[in-house]
């Protein structure tokens, strides 16, 4: 038992220091809230002076029958409206601006943290889960900011004096307020919570059929090829079910929220009424009185419920704004160190120091792990699947840091490196290369944003890329639509060769860049890096023994440690285990 309620109180500080950080946003548009305040505070005022006029109508006017205090009253009335409609625009506005303002800087920190947590977040967390992050989540929490914790706090301040006026006009008929709530209050915070909860999943569950429906036209070929149209128009049919289900719970609790609050309104307001009609009977209350404590009652009661409804919506919201609470409060697993040393340009001497490394919760990868590569040497990492090829290329660019030991670049640890200076000495060619939805152009320059279009061309047809390129609609200017889908594999590789090029890095890093090509690209790609490599550092994970014939230094990695190097010749005479790899003619991927 006092494990239960250890946990429950915990979870309660999560939800107020979750909230707390939530509303922080707000903290540099102090002056804007207030303002929003401020006119819900006017708007509210008006809204509370209108049962007073009916009350000095009935009881003054109408007796009266003064068409002078009649034309006043108008009047007045008339310029309350004006002033409302006033505060109301500068309201809405300051709304719109407020939510804006708030969600982008939350989704720039989101943005900002996730580049700071780098290639090990990504590597365990698939794209979407980050986009929801940045959209769907901190969408939801624009409601907080632009009606929920502004709305909570005018319709405490309406409830506050809106009770104040109706117990200088009765303090017996005021108390009926106190049952008439309490009634509304045993059922609608957990009516109100289930519906809210169950409006965010049938959220969800649109989302989910919608998806399927874009699936199914998307593989319209594929099912009327394999005859799979009845088995899919099954799959629809299950995910409707469950929409239609969620639907018809969600409407079922938002219809016993609305009964349960209008229940509440109308026993109390029946009971408000009787005795209402006793107290004018006996003269302890005057007709005007009658009805604008009637107005003020129905009114507060609306405004309350409405702030319970509030403060469960934003309890519900507080369980999406966790995810960004706990995101934002994870370390990165490589940070840059206060005291950096300056390399702006590298000779290329990079030196593995006894490193070893394993990846969270995962079997070690590398075991004490020697290997020194000279400026200038082309080098080739080979072996079996999963023995930390790969993963090799990661630590030198510090998407991971060695677990022990220490990686030099020049003689320098690369952890006393900025980030800047490192990898403004790498170039990276991976095995699938991504190319922005721009111009072949802006592709070329990601290498280096600031070269001109002469240095464009130049690195285009050091990448032999400067035919293909000329041979497209715009040329250098032609879009290539989203990830380059209107260019080949060979073609996508020689454009991020072309990047490498302009770049000018001292030190190469391939990592299985021809694995996914055909002979005829592979061979045009290869000759590309063949003309990449000269004169540099270079560090590749072979794929193809026609790739590293020719390298300086071909190690062979088994378990983590390197097992055999050597020059290409030297190894197959000694006929150990890196003969009996190529035996196969080609060398496994990492």
């Amino acid at each position: 038992m006092s494990e239960y309620s250890s946990q429950t109180g915990s979870k309660a500080i999560r939800q107020r220091t979750v909230y707390v950080w939530t509303l922080s946003f707000l903290r540099p548009y102090a002056f804007m809230l207030c303002l929003l305040i401020f006119c819900g505070f006017v708007v509210t005022g008006v809204e509370l002076a209108i049962p007073k006029f009916i009350q000095y109508f009935i009881d003054s006017v109408l007796a009266a029958e003064s068409s002078k205090q009649f034309m006043v009253l108008i009047g007045l009335i008339a310029l309350l409206v004006l002033l409302t409609i006033a505060f109301t625009a500068v309201r809405n506005l300051t709304q719109r601006s407020l939510q804006e303002r708030a969600s982008r800087d939350m989704q720039f920190a989101i943005y900002t943290h996730l580049r700071k947590l780098g290639f090990a977040y990504f590597e365990k967390h698939p794209i979407g889960e980050s986009l929801s992050l940045m959209n769907t989540e901190v969408a939801s929490l624009q409601q907080l900011y632009r009606l929920h914790f502004p709305g909570m706090i005018n319709g405490l301040i309406f409830s506050l004096i809106s009770i104040i006026l109706m117990a200088t006009i009765s303090l017996k008929l005021s108390l009926i307020l106190i049952p008439s709530f309490f009634l509304y209050y045993l059922f609608g915070p957990y009516l109100e919570r289930k519906a809210s909860i169950n409006s965010k999943k049938l959220a969800t569950e649109r989302i989910h059929f919608n998806q399927k429906i874009y699936e199914s036209i998307a593989s319209l070929a594929d099912l009327r090829a394999n005859a799979a149209e009845a088995w899919d128009l099954e799959r629809v049919k299950q995910q409707h079910r469950q929409l239609n289900d969620r639907m018809i719970t969600t409407y079922w609790f938002a219809f016993w929220r609305g009964t349960n609050r209008r229940m509440s309104y109308y026993i109390g307001g029946i009971a408000i009424i009787i005795y209402g009609v006793h107290l004018s009977q006996i003269g302890e209350l005057s007709t005007g009185a009658f009805v604008a404590f009637l107005l003020y009652y129905f009114q507060t009661m609306h405004i309350l419920t409405v702030v319970v409804t509030s403060i469960t919506e934003q309890k519900v919201l507080m369980n999406q704004a966790e995810k960004l609470y706990r995101f934002l409060k994870l370390t990165p697993l490589v940070t840059e160190s206060a005291q950096k040393t300056s390399l702006p340009t590298s000779n290329g001497l990079i030196t593995f120091d006894q490193v070893s490394f394993q990846y969270t919760d995962g079997p070690k990868v590398l075991d004490k792990f020697e290997l020194t590569v000279n400026p200038g040497e082309k080098v080739a990492l080979v072996g079996a699947s999963g023995n930390g090829k790969s993963t090799v290329l990661k630590l030198i660019g510090r998407f991971y840091d060695p677990t022990d030991g220490a990686i030099l670049l020049d003689r320098i640890p690369i952890q006393e490196l900025s980030f800047q200076d490192l990898r403004a000495n790498l170039g990276f060619v991976f095995q699938e290369t991504y190319l922005f939805g721009a111009s072949v152009r802006d592709n070329i320059l990601f290498g280096c944003p600031d070269a001109s279009f002469e240095e464009v061309v130049a690195a285009a047809k050091g990448a032999y890329a400067h035919d293909f390129i000329c041979e497209l609609p715009q040329g250098y200017d032609t879009l290539l639509g989203e990830r380059g889908v209107k260019l080949s594999g060979g073609q996508k590789q020689r454009i991020s060769i072309a990047r490498m090029f302009i770049k000018n890095p001292p030190i190469i890093l391939l990592d299985e860049a021809t694995a996914s090509l055909d002979t005829i690209s592979e061979k045009e790609v290869q000759a590309a890096l063949q003309l990449l490599m000269e004169g540099r550092t270079t560090i590749t994970v072979a794929h193809r023994l026609s790739t590293i014939k020719d390298y300086n230094k071909i190690v062979l990695i088994e378990k983590g440690r390197v097992l055999e190097m050597g020059t290409f010749e030297e190894l197959m005479m000694r006929e150990g285990a890196f003969y009996q790899l190529a035996a196969g003619k080609a060398l496994e991927g990492a």
